[in-house]
């Protein structure tokens, strides 16, 4: 099969790539960094250098692909949040729809079945909402919780305050994957093959603030590190002091506000697997204290 991938040689793309090519599959990974071009041709995949922003690139490196894989680049710097989102998921129908492509794998978020709520998880369910309309296609959305990884930002925290935290209490329900996981649910769902339109939960663990802080604590040497509840406008402020953009800051602590009331999770207890299955917080902890320890 033909596959063309968004996200560049990034932490669900690469290990996704590999899976494919290892399959058999021809791939093509699209990058917008032209410096990318050599290790994607060293995976066995043809590099397709462009931004996600130009149509007309998209159309050119869709074509002839029998299943595409797209995700929106995070786009935290620009201007309009919201409109950077939702324009990269127009670009992507549009250029589907002018080459006929039949399949879509689709990278969303958890809370995507709200109609109102968070900036970014509105973004997501309007993208969603946006491919869903093209004509005669199959599309497995992958709805995707808080992200490990995005504990390497809170490093700073640790090292410069002691602590963890965050706008919601430490034994608020948490919802856990690792990329690792995301990629190999991708691939099996290209596999196994699907038809129609639906959404994939996928879920590595569930845990709580303070019992992720407690992993990486150990890990790290600091088993008592603590999980601090900050006021929003607290976690707004502390976010800025890092140099982040206004409205990305601003996302943050709204995400961090539907964490504490559970909105993101109704969708997800009528249709998740029975247990979580995935890489746990003390295997992430290991992967979490090597970058630490590198910093």
């Amino acid at each position: 099969m033909k596959i063309t991938l968004t996200g560049s040689l990034g932490n669900i793309s690469k290990p996704l790539a590999t899976q494919l090519i290892g399959a058999g599959h021809q791939v093509t990974i699209i990058s917008s960094d032209p410096s990318k071009a050599s290790a994607i041709k060293a995976l066995g995949a043809t590099a397709a250098i462009g931004s996600v922003t130009d149509r007309q690139f998209l159309t050119t490196a869709f074509t002839g692909a029998d299943l595409v894989y797209t995700m929106i680049p995070p786009g935290f710097g620009a201007v309009d949040i919201h409109d950077s989102f939702t324009s990269v998921g127009k670009n992507y129908a549009a250029a589907i729809l002018s080459t006929g492509v039949k399949k879509i794998v689709h990278l969303s978020s958890m809370g995507a079945h709200l109609t109102t709520g968070p900036v970014l998880t509105i973004a997501a369910a309007e993208v969603e909402k946006t491919l869903n309309v093209i004509p005669n296609i199959a599309i497995r959305h992958l709805r995707n919780p808080f992200f490990y990884t995005n504990y390497y930002g809170l490093i700073g925290m640790i090292k410069n305050m002691g602590i963890l935290g965050s706008n919601y209490p430490g034994d608020n329900r948490l919802l856990v994957v690792h990329p690792l996981d995301i990629a190999a649910a991708a691939a099996e769902e290209i596999e196994r093959g699907f038809t129609g339109i639906s959404a994939r939960y996928v879920v590595s663990a569930e845990s709580t603030p303070q019992q992720m802080a407690s992993a990486l604590g150990s890990a790290i040497g600091r088993p008592d590190l603590p999980w601090i509840e900050f006021s929003d406008d607290q976690t707004l402020n502390g976010i800025i002091q890092t140099g982040a953009p206004q409205q990305f800051a601003s996302a943050i602590v709204e995400n961090g506000a539907y964490l504490r009331n559970g909105k993101f999770w109704e969708d997800y207890e009528a249709h998740h697997p029975a247990t979580p299955k995935g890489i746990q917080p003390d295997s992430f902890a290991k992967e979490f204290a090597a970058r630490y320890h590198q910093l």
